[in-house]
């Protein structure tokens, strides 16, 4: 569920003024949007301006989605020192849609179309089973959509690596989850494991040990190395 950063009960006003209430008007109970998620990660999002505004979603899988049913919010405007904070309400569907797009909006890879975490929302409060037959269809395109952003993250996180020579600092969690989650076996995943960075010793930055050549200065650190690997010296 939603969970709720209240106002406070009274606000003194400007220049020591009449305390200022912002109290909600009655709420609609059937007001109510569902949340789906089958992204693998845990989200928590604030809306600082709303009541209620602070949302969590359990990480949640293609099999067993998270849910998060949201109801209306409201935000207050400051319309007159003297008269009381005037309430905006917001619907449970604009939340849902804040929800989503504010957490997606921004992340490397995504596009907010056919590329982006398994993330999306109905209007009124969906169970579980009702999720995985009667909007089954949904979360197919979900997932079809998150299998294309894992594959472009995949993608990115290969011409890092390669730009890099090699440095596990280039790759980011979510790369490394889409590797996992479409069973790739990439490099980088094996060397983030076991890489440890050390300072190069002719310019001071640091590199990746298991790389004869430092990727900064393109001093040959390891000489039998860059022998064995038959390289030669880039023009």
């Amino acid at each position: 569920m939603a969970l709720a950063t209240e106002f406070p009960a009274s606000v003194v006003g400007i220049g020591g003024g009449p305390k200022r209430r912002t109290i909600r008007a009655e709420v609609n109970p059937l007001d109510k949007s569902t949340v789906v998620s089958i992204y693998p990660k845990y989200i928590h999002e604030n809306k600082w301006t709303l009541t209620p505004g602070e949302f969590e979603i359990p990480a949640g899988t293609y099999n067993t989605p998270a849910l998060l049913v949201v109801g209306p919010s409201s935000w207050w405007r400051d319309i007159d020192p003297e008269q009381p904070l005037l309430e905006i309400p917001v619907s449970s569907v604009q939340i849902a849609d804040s929800v989503v797009k504010d957490y997606c909006n921004g992340i490397v890879g995504c596009d907010m179309g056919e590329n982006m975490p398994g993330l999306f929302y109905i209007p009124g409060e969906i169970s579980l089973k009702r999720i995985v037959t009667e909007y089954k269809s949904l979360l197919d395109k979900a997932k079809q959509k998150q299998d294309n952003w894992y594959r472009t993250l995949v993608k990115i996180a290969d011409v890092y690596w390669a730009r890099t020579n090699g440095s596990p600092l280039s790759i980011s969690d979510d790369m490394r989850l889409a590797a996992k989650e479409l069973s790739l076996d990439r490099e980088w995943i094996k060397d983030y494991r076991a890489a440890e960075m050390v300072r190069c010793v002719a310019c001071g930055n640091l590199r990746n040990p298991a790389f004869p050549v430092c990727n900064h200065c393109r001093t040959v650190i390891d000489k039998d190395a860059y022998d064995k690997l038959n390289l030669k010296p880039a023009v």
